[in-house]
């Protein structure tokens, strides 16, 4: 028996985008260091090994974020109970309003997501902490 997707993964993201405030990445540079902001990164712990981190963000793999924000969760970071501004980003912005929008809906605010992610981020000239992967020696034979 095959699956039928009702809504895939582009309404999902129309939908997100259309409740959740979307920061351009120069706006996001700007926010940077304040103390009334936290930058959530999503991106999976390779990501970061490869691609490096935004110097003061607070890393949640995408897995563990609703675990992460629900102070009755046995997992969760005291970091979300914090009266601030959550901004949440990923490599490009499709995972970071999924995420902003769930944890809209389970009453986190304010949330918003970084327009084009960490892509967008690195191309606006916003501060990167350089990758901790050594690179792989070429495969010989």
């Amino acid at each position: 028996m095959s699956q039928t997707i009702s809504k895939g993964y582009k309404a999902l993201l129309a939908e997100a985008n259309a409740i959740v405030d979307t920061i351009p990445a120069a706006d996001a540079v700007a926010l940077a260091g304040r103390d009334d902001v936290v930058f959530v990164d999503l991106r999976d712990p390779r990501e970061l090994e490869r691609e490096g981190r935004m110097p003061g963000a607070f890393h949640c793999p995408r897995g563990m974020l609703e675990f992460w924000i629900d102070p009755e969760s046995p997992y969760h970071k005291p970091v979300f109970a914090e009266d601030k501004r959550f901004v949440f980003f990923c490599a490009g912005g499709w995972r970071s309003a999924l995420s902003a929008r769930t944890a809209r809906e389970m009453g986190l605010k304010p949330v918003a997501h970084l327009g084009g992610g960490f892509g967008a981020w690195k191309a606006a000239g916003g501060p990167v902490e350089p990758p901790t992967a050594e690179p792989k020696p070429a495969r010989q034979g």
